[in-house]
């Protein structure tokens, strides 16, 4: 594994781990013991970064709830000070399911206890604001963050879904290590914000690397997700329509794979770490084929001259 520096000072593995989906958004969560043993294995792959949030929460058979974050921390605690958790705050599930936005200075607080509680460590290594709150301007959450890092609860901050305004008032108050933003072959709206990146020396972590599984190669236009609870019943690229639109560019991946003697996946990752020497993807996965197969993403060297054709492709998309 090779290994990446985010803002000023947090190494990180180039394929670092989301955790999500071993309990959330992917249908009922998979068993605790498995799922510690999976994450166990991304560190020995050499994964050193791992992603969860507070909201990441599933139901399990018995009714009782899932939580992303203890599932992390019961995983991490005999390798606490080898590994970089990152979790968010900011999200939360109202009775009915819908996301409530809450960022205020009193709501980060409690946050943070629960956090470190359900992570079993006294701080955090890369806390984030899970999604922009109108209600709350982002120098306010900086100066929260601020202080959160004067009493040693957490180490470096970032921001989940940001733009550049936003990005640029908060770093003003408070320098931020990284944004968490969606990125991938197919959602790549946030590029322009590259040169920002740069300028502020911020990183770029990508959530959604391989779109949902899509840019793996591993689904075809047959297979469906019945599961209400799986995300992916619900995107468009999982569609008849969205196959056939990138119909295209999976060929074109799924031909570079072969001439490199390697996978759909790891070259979908390798289009975005060589692209950029500040980006690490955070694929996620519950299975220890995927693991290695996310992290040989890192080994695969595209040329200049491969990233522009396959660019030149998503533009035409």
């Amino acid at each position: 594994m090779k290994y990446r520096v985010l803002g000023k000072d947090l190494k990180v593995s180039v394929v670092s781990l989301g955790c999500m989906g071993m309990t959330h958004a992917y249908g009922a969560p998979s068993d605790e013991t498995e799922m510690i043993t999976r994450i166990r294995e991304a560190y020995d792959i050499g994964y050193t970064m791992f992603d969860t949030a507070e909201c990441y929460t599933g139901t399990n058979p018995d009714g009782s709830t899932a939580y992303n974050e203890e599932l992390v921390g019961k995983a991490l605690a005999p390798i606490r000070d080898q590994v970089v958790i990152a979790t968010k705050c900011g999200v939360f599930w109202g009775p009915d399911g819908k996301m409530i936005r809450d960022s205020s200075p009193a709501a980060i607080r409690r946050s943070i206890e629960g956090s470190l509680t359900r992570l079993n460590t006294d701080h955090i290594d890369l806390y984030y604001q899970h999604r922009i709150d109108e209600n709350v301007t982002p120098e306010e959450v900086a100066e929260t963050m601020k202080e959160l890092m004067q009493e040693g609860k957490i180490t470096h901050w970032g921001i989940s879904e940001t733009n550049e305004e936003y990005l640029r008032r908060a770093h003003a108050v408070c320098p931020v290590t990284a944004i968490q933003n969606r990125y991938s072959m197919i959602a790549r709206e946030y590029e322009p914000m590259f040169p920002v990146l740069e300028e502020l020396n911020v990183g770029l972590v990508a959530f959604s690397p391989l779109a949902n599984g899509f840019l793996s190669g591993a689904y075809k236009k047959e297979d469906k997700f019945t599961d209400p609870l799986d995300y992916r019943s619900h995107m468009k690229q999982y569609t008849d329509e969205g196959f056939d639109a990138y119909a295209q560019l999976l060929e074109m991946i799924r031909n570079i794979a072969e001439e490199k003697k390697t996978t759909p996946a790891a070259v979908s990752l390798a289009w975005m770490i060589d692209k950029k020497p500040y980006i690490v993807p955070i694929p996620g996965t519950r299975k220890t084929e995927r693991l290695k197969e996310n992290a040989s993403g890192a080994d695969v060297n595209l040329s200049a001259e491969e990233i522009r054709r396959m660019d030149d492709l998503l533009n035409q998309i």
